[in-house]
């Protein structure tokens, strides 16, 4: 019996959609995980050990101590007590940036304090890293980009089985490029805005002023990148600070000094 194309796709998406289907914390957005948790963990903690393998940890005591008291107040806030949180401080002032692994594994580079030059400002940064691993978008994006290899694998059998290898390549350059600038990028902004609604609740929950977000990204966004926002992983900075504006509100009602 000859299965068409068509039945294969739908009978592989409808196999995705019935193991992998779950919700971000928080903003309740469907989302398609297929990476086994377990498994995510394992890759965060190899991923955390060479790190610190490669990176120079600081030792300003000053700074380090805000780190972990912002990551472990941040922590608390998500109920994750599963994870072995750990907060790490990179010697590093030329690079303004921070990230958490899956796990709890959160590196902070010291450049950041050009721009969180208070504990509030960079609780708005860590409570945005925390807010990816909680929301699992690591393995989100993973199991985005096995879907796009399974579509690209899929096309790439029909357009073969017609015998024009010519076309096979116009056809899998374009599907490429369709991919990456319809999916993957838009697909990245979408988690970057999720991770700026759930860190603002999370800081807030912590202790921290939600309005030292504005702060922050305003000082941050002078010195960003002015590429168009439709070819980059990030929200341009404008339309970060605007759509923190329109958070901001619903995140001050957890906010407790």
């Amino acid at each position: 019996m000859k299965i068409g194309i068509k039945t294969v796709i739908l009978a592989s998406t409808l196999s995705f959609l019935l193991v992998g289907c779950t919700k971000a914390p928080i903003t309740g957005r469907n989302q398609l995980i297929m990476l086994d948790s377990k498994q995510e963990l394992a890759l965060g903690y190899q991923s955390a050990k060479e790190v610190l393998q490669t990176q120079k940890i600081s030792k300003d005591a000053t700074k380090t101590a805000m780190v972990n008291r912002a990551g472990q107040k941040i922590a608390l806030a998500t109920g994750k007590s599963d994870y072995a949180w750990e907060f790490f401080l990179i010697d590093n002032e030329k690079e303004a940036n921070a990230f958490c692994l899956p796990g709890g594994k959160v590196f902070v580079y010291s450049g950041i304090f050009k721009y969180a030059s208070t504990e509030d400002e960079l609780a708005s940064v860590m409570g945005h890293e925390i807010a990816h691993a909680l929301a699992r978008h690591g393995a989100e994006r993973m199991s985005q980009s096995q879907l796009t290899a399974m579509g690209g694998q899929i096309l790439q059998s029909v357009m073969v089985g017609k015998g024009n290898a010519q076309n096979t390549a116009l056809v899998m350059q374009a599907f490429g490029i369709g991919s990456q600038l319809g999916i993957a990028l838009p697909f990245s902004r979408e988690q970057e805005y999720e991770a700026d609604h759930i860190g603002l609740i999370l800081s807030a929950k912590a202790g921290y002023n939600p309005n030292a977000a504005l702060t922050f990204w305003e000082k941050f966004a002078k010195d960003g990148s002015n590429g168009p926002e439709y070819l980059s992983t990030h929200p341009a900075g404008a339309n970060r600070i605007a759509k923190l504006k329109t958070l901001i509100p619903s995140a001050m009602q957890y906010y407790k000094k």
